[in-house]
């Protein structure tokens, strides 16, 4: 046999085939510790889940997110059979066994709950196959957090719905104001010969006419500030001096019903942007729901606490200890004209959510059987901008 071919190779290509051999066999190594890593990093990721499950519908492998879904450890899911374990659910996940045979899905909603704490969970659900079309040797399901997206989505609404009702009631407002400016004027035209001609029962009765007109009046401005707030003037603003001016105010009303005032102020407090006559607007509001929410009495406290490192906000927790909000209602107390007093008129923290969104920050509220607390958060000066001065609250710590 001639071998002059293979003695005509020359040598520096046997070693640049046998390189490109050695580079070949460590970049697969490189490559599955790259993969591996990647998928540990999807797997521990807080927002989103993945539940795999083998050709019998029994768990494989399942995420962090998943186990606090259905409420286990990962060593009690592993070889679990699915469907049995999610019928055990306080609300079932709306997955079974006809994912095997094809039934894939995308889009399907989960709401977990545990205490006062709520998720909202899509799900979608896949076939695994052994190669292109092959054998189904399992199935995956991935889970995706949309708490924030769909709260999101909720603000938006809301924020349309409330600029209809605004300017319907914007218009309401003026054909009602036009007359009742007139009917006033001859009321309080009345009310003098009556005094002069010193008719007291008379009086009695336009007194009340005349404290009815009142009512109405506010309650007519009530809809012009939420169809078209005053003009927003933003500045530094220190919480402390805010509620210097400001709690005096809560504090008669407090006496009134027997209710215990606390103000805890955080002196590391930056100031914050806002406009400090509207935000006062909001605290009294509030304060003033929390008093009449005690009926036989109570403490209401407030308080402030800053945000997490990086977040420049600050928060003014207001907070009672009154029956609470009922479940079925939390989602509704920002909706105008919805109200569980009997004189009201379902605006108030309508617009307290318009003020604050017009602020640059944002109210949450959060209620069980030992009261209710509403948080305002509002943006802060940045650390860049910031002065040093002592104290965030101006006044200290003190119950009334």
């Amino acid at each position: 046999m001639d071998n002059s071919k293979n003695r005509d190779i020359p040598k520096h290509q046997d070693q640049q085939s046998d390189w490109e051999f050695e580079e070949a066999r460590s970049r697969e190594p490189r490559k599955e510790k790259f993969v591996r890593r990647f998928l540990e990093n999807l797997l521990g990721h807080e927002n989103f889940g993945v539940l795999l499950l083998d050709a019998d519908f029994r768990i494989v492998e399942a995420s962090p997110m998943v186990c606090q879904a259905i409420g286990r450890e990962r060593e009690e899911l592993l070889g679990q059979n699915a469907e049995s374990l999610f019928r055990l659910q306080t609300v079932p996940l709306p997955v079974d066994a006809s994912l095997l045979q094809g039934r894939v899905f995308r889009n399907r909603s989960y709401t977990w709950r545990s205490g006062d704490r709520r998720r909202e969970w899509v799900l979608d659900g896949e076939l695994l196959r052994d190669g292109d079309g092959g054998k189904v040797i399992g199935a995956y399901v991935l889970f995706r957090d949309v708490t924030q997206l769909m709260a999101l989505e909720e603000q938006v609404r809301r924020s349309d719905r409330l600029k209809m009702i605004g300017e319907v009631a914007a218009g309401t407002a003026h054909e009602i104001r036009n007359p009742l400016t007139a009917i006033r004027g001859f009321i309080q035209l009345l009310h003098r010969s009556l005094a002069e001609r010193q008719m007291n029962r008379e009086l009695d009765y336009v007194d009340i006419v005349l404290a009815e007109l009142e009512r109405v009046n506010a309650l007519v401005n009530e809809f012009l500030l939420l169809s078209k707030p005053k003009k927003v003037e933003l500045q530094p603003v220190r919480l402390g001096k805010l509620f210097d001016e400001m709690l005096p105010m809560l504090r008669n009303e407090a006496v009134m019903h027997n209710v215990t005032l606390q103000y805890i102020p955080r002196n590391e407090l930056p100031s914050i942007f806002a406009d400090k006559e509207l935000l006062k607007q909001v605290f009294l509001n509030l304060g003033k729901n929390a008093i009449e929410a005690m009926t036989e009495g109570g403490m209401l406290i407030i308080r402030e606490r800053p945000c997490p490192p990086g977040a420049a906000e600050v928060t003014v927790d207001v907070c009672d200890n009154g029956p609470g909000i009922p479940e079925e209602m939390i989602d509704r107390v920002f909706d105008p004209f919805f109200t569980t007093k009997e004189q009201g008129t379902g605006l108030g923290l309508s617009i307290c959510q318009r003020i604050v969104h017009e602020l640059g920050g944002r109210i949450e509220v959060s209620s069980g059987t030992g009261g209710t607390v509403f948080s305002v958060t509002i943006p802060a000066i940045g650390a860049s901008q910031r002065k040093p001065s002592p104290g965030g609250g101006a006044l200290p710590s003190d119950d009334v």
